[in-house]
């Protein structure tokens, strides 16, 4: 019963012109023969070739069991963050997860950023050793004393962080942002600043470095390149949501702590995640065709803002009568 409903759900999940015992075959490393025997139900499939096959082709068990229930969802979930190397081994299962799907033609992200997206922060810069910095901050015991300033990333993790970010250039990218997105990194330069773990001079290169990336993006913006979009949408909190697609398949990202997340090829929840996010897009203005004039008042309220912070820590600065 399980193998004949497992094969033609299998079937519906396969490309166009793959028959069912190509794709057996080349799952399993076998025979045609072989796959054939499985496919006519002559020979059983084992509980490990179930799994094979689900896995290279991004079929959920859990669906088939459901009884037609769009209530239950099965997610792949990223190991939990503690240290350093764990960060790394993050860094290098998202390349892994994202690379299969975004080398292939017409593949896109469209990205909804509660937060500056991942990506921008992996390129080995300081304001990139400072997320570094945060989320280990965050997350591992070992640096709850450890200032900023004395923290130096090993150089494996580094480089795990570019690889990764690396997927994200060139990519034909759908984002979606609003003022506030900008504002948990201004606040983590702001409180790491206050706590004493971040230098004064070393606080306004941070800045000075934000400022240079929302100058990179904002030149994308007018940049003549098709594949980056950027929306301001002023009526939704995003989410940092990313719903990945190329022809046949979908993935949903949704985050679940401070860098972990939950991932899903699910077609009826990554139909819905896209039909929420293209409602979102219809309330957004898109940058890259607005004028000049809303253009810049959508960077330059950032600016300002980073303005406000820069402000704020060469004030305390003048007022040190120590």
């Amino acid at each position: 019963m399980f193998q004949t409903t497992f094969l033609q759900h299998l079937k519906q999940e396969l490309p166009e012109n793959t028959s069912i015992i190509e794709a057996v075959a080349t799952a399993l490393q076998i025979s045609y023969d072989a796959a054939h025997r499985r496919t006519s139900l002559k020979s059983k499939l084992s509980l490990d070739e179930s799994v094979i096959l689900a896995n290279y082709y991004n079929v959920s068990l859990d669906r088939l069991f459901e009884a037609k229930s769009a209530d239950f969802v099965s997610v792949e979930k990223t190991k939990h963050i503690e240290h350093e190397t764990e960060l790394e081994l993050y860094f290098e299962e998202s390349y892994n997860s994202l690379f299969p799907l975004l080398k292939q033609q017409d593949s896109s992200i469209l990205y909804s950023a509660k937060d500056i997206p991942l990506f921008y922060n992996l390129n080995g810069d300081l304001l990139s050793r400072f997320k570094y910095y945060v989320w280990l901050k965050l997350l591992s015991p070992d640096l709850i004393h450890k200032s900023f300033e004395n923290f130096t990333p090993r150089l494996s993790l580094i480089e795990a962080g570019k690889k990764l970010g690396s997927l994200y250039l060139n990519l034909n990218t759908t984002e979606i942002w609003d003022i506030t997105t900008v504002n948990s990194t201004l606040k983590q330069i702001h409180f790491y600043f206050e706590a004493g773990q971040v230098e004064t001079t070393t606080a306004l290169e941070l800045c000075e470095l934000l400022k240079n990336l929302i100058q990179t993006v904002s030149k994308k913006v007018t940049s003549a390149s098709e594949t980056f979009k950027l929306y301001y949408n002023e009526l939704h909190l995003m989410n940092n949501n990313v719903l990945v697609s190329i022809p046949n398949l979908q993935s949903l990202y949704v985050p679940f702590t401070l860098l972990s997340y939950y991932k899903t090829s699910d077609k009826q929840t990554c139909r819905e995640a896209e039909l929420f996010l293209n409602r979102q897009l219809q309330n957004s203005k898109l940058l890259n065709t607005a004028g000049e004039k809303e253009r810049n008042l959508f960077f330059n309220k950032i600016y300002s803002k980073i303005n406000a912070l820069q402000k704020l820590i060469e004030a305390t600065q003048i007022l040190d009568f120590e």
